[in-house]
């Protein structure tokens, strides 16, 4: 794997899941890959960071499928109706990988850089890997091995629905970044946006 310094490469064994699938409820039910940030939608911002590292780019989305599909070499989407969370996009991105391990991400970390991605999958193991920031575990940046999925899956179907508890479940290594680190930003909040957001036309 690559050691985080150097050239922008591709991770070899990678596939990359981007978690596009949620209601959007803190930004009023709009589709928050499609919010735009300096001049560009969030899932842009992501796209242009981690197409480069991976021939297996997933999108989770439950609607826009058309407009993301563009963007991915595969789609996923929930297999029950009512968004029940991220745990269930990471369960069907596991389910498509065609790589050994799966890198999750959110798609609304515009800030995100390809260099903490090649730290994180430069741990690459038996365990999941997750960061933690100022103390706190991240689960949707993370690198779990596709060898996992079964436990995942049998954590859902005993009522699991934080992916954080499950994946800590699981022994986690962890990748530790400090207080501060702006490349974890979530701009999931209007007020977030607030000097930048670019209205669009309604999903």
């Amino acid at each position: 794997m690559m050691s985080g310094t150097g050239p922008v490469s591709h991770l070899p064994g990678c596939s990359i899941l981007l978690l596009a699938g949620g209601r959007g409820q803190r930004m009023g039910g709009r589709d928050k890959g499609w919010v735009h940030w300096q001049g560009r939608a969030l899932i842009e911002h992501m796209h242009q960071v981690v197409r480069p590292l991976t021939t297996d780019l997933i999108i989770s989305c439950n609607r826009n499928h058309q407009r993301y599909r563009l963007l991915a070499d595969q789609l996923v989407s929930d297999p029950v109706a009512g968004y029940p969370g991220p745990l269930t996009g990471i369960i069907e991105g596991l389910k498509a990988a065609r790589e050994p391990f799966l890198l999750v991400l959110p798609c609304d970390a515009p800030q995100i850089d390809a260099p903490l991605l090649q730290l994180l999958a430069a741990q690459a193991g038996p365990r999941p890997v997750m960061l933690r920031h100022a103390g706190h575990w991240q689960p949707l940046f993370s690198l779990i091995p596709a060898s996992l999925l079964p436990l995942l899956q049998q954590q859902w179907q005993s009522g699991q629905r934080s992916p954080q508890r499950a994946l800590v479940q699981l022994n986690p290594v962890a990748v530790e970044l400090p207080p501060g680190d702006r490349r974890l930003d979530n701009f999931n909040e209007p007020a977030m946006l607030a000097n930048t957001l670019t209205q669009e036309s309604a999903c």
